[in-house]
């Protein structure tokens, strides 16, 4: 006898659909998989016999053949399992046939209960554009599979739940989905903690507004982490097309909280300095997202800057400027997002005190150029901003003002925004670091004297065609901020101050 049933597969970001077909036939008794399954998908076999048996259902002493189709595609995970089980049950005559439009997904326990998989909601998404309707999922990951509106999603504890519905006894009542509200950001540092620190905290501000890039340097104990690490609580709040995709990244990388359907809170990674490569892009045989994709939509934090390997750093050129990463594999091509602000933080010096006000460093000259030269010119190019921060004095230490909280940057932040939201709507850009060349005379329309202030900037610091869009970018999110439709002089101006650092601490070496 021969059975159908409808499932999915999921390889990088991607989800596509898979036919599993049971023929059971007379001979030896056998059970093979076929259709390029990888070794879980094999191991499904012992799994799914097992559970039969614990359910109380009826092993068929036959030779069994399971297809995954399309047979071209390699199958990973334990993703089969429930629909391997029920296509058994199917082609024995225990069991009808379902709708065409239903598909199950699911891993199986020996005692037939339904674990979690990782990948669920690129599933669902590919289960909605192939004309699926019902998904019977694991209870584990209802909540995510249900933020895709067009399908019904039924949660299974067990086989037997499957099995029940499918028989009429018991319906499983599907899962609604529920209204997308971002999480707030109460449990995020408060810049009222930074005490001093006016031209950092302005910095970040300006970075917070246009999604710039932005590189601290300074000496031990200033502040630098302490700073970035508050950056998520002045950001707006993810919207719920930003929130499917960096769902989609962590349900893939297995790091979607379960029962939490979509992530609403923008992702804030800090690798640490000794980080490969692969595990800041991404890789893998099977590939999986690394870093950079997994702070999509967020921040990527990258303290000790220099410390990184040098080819994990020089990997980042390419992600920062697509904002996407394709990983090649002879399986094939895997392209992982990774839309980021860049926060980076470093010492002027291996000690640290390499022009500082008080403090004498102990760094030859030969150390602090070899340390320096440890970040390439093309890195520092795509990063926007490059702001000094200064040790802090004892007064604002000591004062018992706090600073400006977050809350109040963030209302500055959030207008910015929304004017960028307007301009670029149906453009599919979120904000002014996205801003592609093409548009960037009609939207950075220069007053006189501005224009003058950049032409001789451009000229005096030799700048790149890359840095002088950048300053435009950031010229522009100043703008915004200041509420000005036009950029000012003082807006060129002040967006040229955050170019020099590179200027005093890398070329005039």
């Amino acid at each position: 006898m021969f059975a159908r049933i409808n499932s999915l597969g999921v390889f990088a970001l991607n989800g596509f659909g898979v036919t599993v077909e049971a023929d059971i036939s007379g001979g030896l008794p056998q059970f093979a998989i076929v259709g390029l399954p990888d070794n879980a998908v094999r191991e499904s076999t012992d799994r799914v016999r097992s559970a039969l048996k614990n359910l109380s259902f009826t092993w068929p002493v036959s030779r069994i053949t399971i297809n995954l189709a399309p047979a071209d595609i390699r199958k990973t995970g334990p993703v089969y399992d429930l629909p391997v089980l029920l296509a058994v049950l199917c082609a024995s005559g225990q069991l009808a046939l379902p709708a065409a439009d239903t598909a199950f997904i699911g891993e199986l326990s020996l005692d037939g209960s339904v674990r979690g998989v990782s990948g669920v909601l690129p599933m669902a998404l590919a289960a909605a554009e192939n004309g699926i309707r019902h998904l019977f999922v694991p209870a584990e990951n209802a909540q995510e599979a249900a933020a895709v509106e067009e399908i019904s999603v039924y949660p299974v504890h067990t086989a037997l739940d499957a099995v029940r519905h499918l028989r009429g006894e018991e319906p499983i009542t599907p899962l609604q989905s529920t209204e997308f509200v971002p999480c707030g950001v109460e449990d995020v540092p408060d810049f009222s903690d930074v005490r001093g620190q006016y031209e950092a905290r302005r910095a970040m501000e300006i970075a917070a507004a246009g999604g710039h890039n932005v590189l601290l340097i300074g000496a031990p104990g200033t502040g630098k982490s302490m700073l970035a690490r508050r950056m998520p609580g002045i950001l707006p709040p993810l919207s719920r097309e930003e929130a499917i995709e960096t769902t989609k990244v962590y349900s893939v990388a297995s790091l979607a909280a379960h029962d939490a359907g979509l992530i609403r809170t923008r992702p804030f990674r800090a690798p640490h300095h000794s980080v490969s490569a692969a595990g800041l892009i991404g890789g893998g045989s099977i590939p999986r997202p690394g870093e950079v994709s997994l702070a999509h939509n967020g921040v990527l934090f990258l303290d000790e800057l220099p410390e990184f390997h040098r080819d994990a750093l020089e990997i980042l050129r390419q992600p920062l400027e697509d904002g996407a990463v394709t990983v090649s594999r002879v399986s094939g091509n895997a392209s992982f997002p990774c839309r980021i602000m860049l926060v980076a933080a470093m010492n002027p010096c291996p000690c640290g005190y390499f022009g500082h006000p008080t403090r004498e460093c102990t760094c030859t000259p030969y150390a602090i150029e070899r340390y320096l030269q440890r970040i390439s010119g093309p890195l520092l190019d795509r990063i926007d901003l490059h702001v000094e921060v200064a040790p802090v004095e004892y007064a604002d230490l000591s004062g018992d003002a706090d600073g400006e909280c977050s809350a109040d940057i963030r209302k500055r932040v959030l207008a910015a925004r929304a004017v960028q939201q307007h301009r670029y709507e149906g453009t599919g850009i979120r904000c002014n670091a996205q801003l592609p060349s093409a548009m960037m005379r009609r939207v950075c329309r220069l007053a006189p004297d501005a224009d003058r202030i950049l032409r001789s900037a451009f000229e005096r610091m030799s700048l790149s065609a890359r840095a002088y869009d950048r300053i435009l970018k950031v010229s522009r999110t100043i703008a915004d901020l200041d509420g000005s439709e036009r950029i000012e002089a003082q807006h060129v101006s002040e967006a040229v101050q955050y170019r020099n650092l590179d200027r005093k601490y890398w070329y005039d070496k």
